[in-house]
């Protein structure tokens, strides 16, 4: 376990706050259906993006308690790391930098630039570099508890907004705008991303039966931890800005394929929803060399032979989590197949509620 450990005899002292209410959160992650980079400000500060993505029954959770030791703590359980820091309005010597991100944002913001004496401990359901949106989740699970725990109300795109401008600006970490949008909103969502920083976000809304229909034909599988996405964003990036032609049809592509993909999911057609992933899947693999590797081709090819009508990485590339679609009737199969040849591999379960907090009595 990593351990990090920075003392003062400078303590502020915890006073009334130790009798705050302790706090927890948590976020959806999403699967990436369509459209995903049009979402890189690169592309949609100029032609304007669009996707399609799905939250999924799977949450990056944080839970907020008081101290009275004048200290703040971060408990990052599923990464195995723990750091203790004297309480103050920076932390600069912290390394969990979504944590020091958001806590910092929040004292600014939520509570008059005054220290926090706190224990934060958060969690996420799939595993660093997973291409589920894993990371940006974990950033909105951390302003909903913090904003519950300060009493500082924020609307949906207010957390989004908030997380993306944690992430991506103070931060400085490489990626786009739909993670935080699906987390705080969660659901089938079609969100454009406009010119100005402008995005919108259409909840798409229809029956049981297609939703049943669309989530019995999704299987996903872990392809290993990606070691690439943040390599694979920035060469996206340049290639755009460069002026790469094929980069550029391919990122219209996927644009327009998240359009096609909307049709698809609303009528619950699963053929044209196997189309649109594979066309877009091919259009992806245009937008920089490391998007596939040997062993997702490899997996790919397996889960074809097996039934699969169409296969996609979820999020950047690289690794992290596949998504196939398949007739109902071969999910099991496809599954069994997946995981005989020590691939991880699951059943898709739709979610339709997006980040959320509640309160536990407060402590005496």
């Amino acid at each position: 376990m990593d351990r990090i450990i920075s003392a003062s005899s400078d303590r502020p002292r915890g006073g009334a706050a130790a009798f705050r209410p302790v706090v927890r959160a948590r976020a959806p992650l999403r699967l990436g259906l369509a459209g995903g980079g049009t979402d890189l400000a690169s592309y949609s500060e100029a032609f304007g993006g669009a996707v399609l993505n799905a939250t999924i029954d799977r949450y990056a959770f944080a839970s907020i308690r008081p101290r009275d030791d004048g200290l703040v703590a971060f408990d990052a359980c599923d990464l195995d790391r723990e750091e203790t820091h004297v309480a103050a309005a920076t932390l600069p010597d912290s390394q969990l930098l979504l944590h020091r991100g958001v806590y910092e944002r929040m004292v600014r913001d939520a509570n008059g630039g005054q220290p926090l004496a706190v224990s934060v401990t958060t969690s996420v359901d799939a595993p660093l570099g997973s291409g589920l949106g894993s990371s940006s989740a974990l950033v909105v699970a951390l302003i909903e508890a913090y904003a519950a725990y300060l009493d500082y109300p924020l609307g949906r795109y207010e957390v989004a907004r908030l997380a993306y401008e944690i992430e991506r600006v103070e931060l400085g970490l490489a990626g786009g705008q739909q993670d935080q949008y699906a987390a705080a909103f969660g659901g089938i969502n079609f969100i454009e991303f406009l010119q100005g920083g402008r995005v919108i976000v259409n909840p798409l809304r229809f029956s049981a039966a297609v939703t049943n229909e669309v989530e019995s034909s999704l299987v996903i599988c872990f392809s290993g931890r990606s070691r690439s996405s943040d390599r694979i964003i920035r060469q996206q990036s340049e290639r755009l800005a460069a002026g790469s032609a094929e980069a550029l049809a391919a990122m219209h592509q996927l644009r327009n394929d998240a359009v096609a993909m909307k049709q698809a999911v609303l009528h619950g057609d699963i053929q044209a929803l196997a189309a649109v992933l594979e066309r877009s899947w091919v259009a992806k693999k245009r937008t920089a060399a490391a998007v596939s590797t040997e062993q997702i081709e490899a997996l790919e090819t397996l889960a074809r032979r097996n039934g699969a009508l169409a296969a996609k990485v979820s999020g950047a590339g690289g690794g992290g989590f596949m998504m196939f679609v398949v007739p109902s009737e071969r999910r099991y199969r496809l599954v069994a197949a997946l995981n005989d040849a020590d691939a991880k591999a699951y059943p898709v379960k739709l979610s339709s509620q997006g980040s959320e907090s509640w309160i536990l009595p407060a402590r005496r």
